[in-house]
């Protein structure tokens, strides 16, 4: 396809949802600098705090089904976006200045490569926006930041904050529960540690600083082969 054009049967997308900003750590793919058109481009480190103003525009049937820049599949229908230096995947409110509407996005493609514009939004998020006649639209972009649960375990105990872990098992062999820890880590993209008491061995997955959080990891590791799991707040931090 030569052109860009928006899809000639689109569903109804007065019902899809803003993407819900979560945190994602950087992907491998997409987040090099990179040269295009003859200009280099430097990849921003972190996005916490950005905010930048400029003009958006949208991109649909011609990219629809291809490869993004870290390696996912382009949908017009799902609320992402394209930003030149933006680390891959960031969560952007992209506010339209001609009506205030805004939606939160999901980066995870490079571009629009034209000077005079700052990000292209997926169809979707254009319809939301109101900017699919006009095509192009003043916009504020703002970053919304999500650190890593390690980080905001670190902060919450420099602060005598509790930090809580789930409990997933305990042994009399180490070696058995540390083999079952890397498999655990991979699965469910979480710490663990092992503590010992009374002649046994505790696996736990954690630090996370949130009740909430761990309530929902709790939820998923019960779900998910481990029904016998339980909270535990962790001690060297409890009264703070």
């Amino acid at each position: 396809m030569k052109h860009d054009r928006p899809p000639e049967n689109p569903p109804d997308l007065s019902q899809v949802k803003d993407a819900t900003p979560r945190y994602e750590p950087y992907s491998k793919q997409g987040n090099k600098d990179y040269e295009v058109l003859g200009k280099s481009y430097e990849v921003m480190p972190s996005g916490k705090g950005f905010v930048q103003e400029g003009l958006a525009s949208w991109y649909a049937s011609k990219f629809h089904g291809h490869s993004t820049s870290n390696g996912e599949i382009y949908d017009m229908y799902s609320m992402s976006g394209a930003h030149k230096t933006l680390p891959i995947p960031s969560y952007v409110r992209v506010t339209n200045l001609n009506n205030n509407k805004s939606v939160i996005v999901r980066i995870n493609d490079r571009g629009p490569f034209h000077s005079n514009r700052i990000i292209d939004v997926s169809y979707a998020a254009a319809y939301k926006l109101d900017m699919l006649k006009t095509g192009t639209a003043p916009v504020r972009l703002e970053v919304i930041y999500n650190d890593s649960p390690e980080h905001q375990a670190v902060a919450a105990i420099n602060s005598g904050k509790a930090v809580y872990y789930v409990q997933i098992v305990a042994a009399s062999s180490k070696e058995k529960l540390q083999a079952l820890a890397v498999e655990l880590e991979q699965k469910f993209k979480i710490q663990s540690r092992i503590t010992a008491a009374e002649n046994l061995y505790r696996l736990q997955l954690g630090p996370m600083a949130n009740e909430d959080l761990a309530n929902r990891m709790l939820d998923t590791i019960r779900s998910d082969g481990y029904p016998q799991s339980y909270l535990v707040r962790d001690a060297a931090t409890q009264g703070g």
